[in-house]
């Protein structure tokens, strides 16, 4: 087993600055590779210290304010306009970081980018279906409309 130290959430794994362990494959072949994770060390408590410090700023602080950011994001469609093709196939698939600013364009709360989870690449146009991480209880189902640009 190897000890690490998240530099960014894993989903179903953490949250940046935790510190898991977990098999030496998964870290050797996908965990650090992708610079999600860091080898643990005796002295990089100051690493995680800084870690969790960036990660309260940009977080929502309080449960009241992630339910009230979710209740505004679930109400209305967030419009995303990007380049198609023929038959509504785009050019590429809308990412994590377009939806955001779109979210923040429309008047809705600052997302960050990494709380923003697509099962399904964005990849033509029509209504899809997103999950947005608020808080640690608060999730938000957010509908986003890709439309030809």
């Amino acid at each position: 087993m190897a000890k690490l130290i998240l530099t960014h959430e894993v989903t179903g794994l953490g949250e940046a600055g935790d510190v898991v362990e977990v098999k030496d494959g998964y870290a050797r072949n996908y965990l650090v590779p992708r610079g999600l994770a860091t080898a643990w060390t005796k002295g990089a408590q100051k690493q995680i210290d800084q870690i969790r410090k960036a990660r309260k700023a940009r977080e929502i602080s309080t449960v009241e304010d992630a339910r009230a950011a979710r209740d505004s994001l679930q109400s209305k469609p967030v419009v995303v306009a990007v380049r198609a093709g023929s038959g509504g196939r785009l050019f590429g698939s809308v990412t994590t970081g377009e939806i955001a600013d779109a979210v923040k364009a429309a008047g809705g709360p600052a997302i960050d980018k990494r709380k923003i989870e697509v099962t399904n690449p964005i990849k033509s146009l029509g209504e899809h279906r997103v999950q947005v991480r608020l808080h640690a209880d608060v999730q938000a189902n957010l509908t986003v409309q890709v439309v030809e640009a």
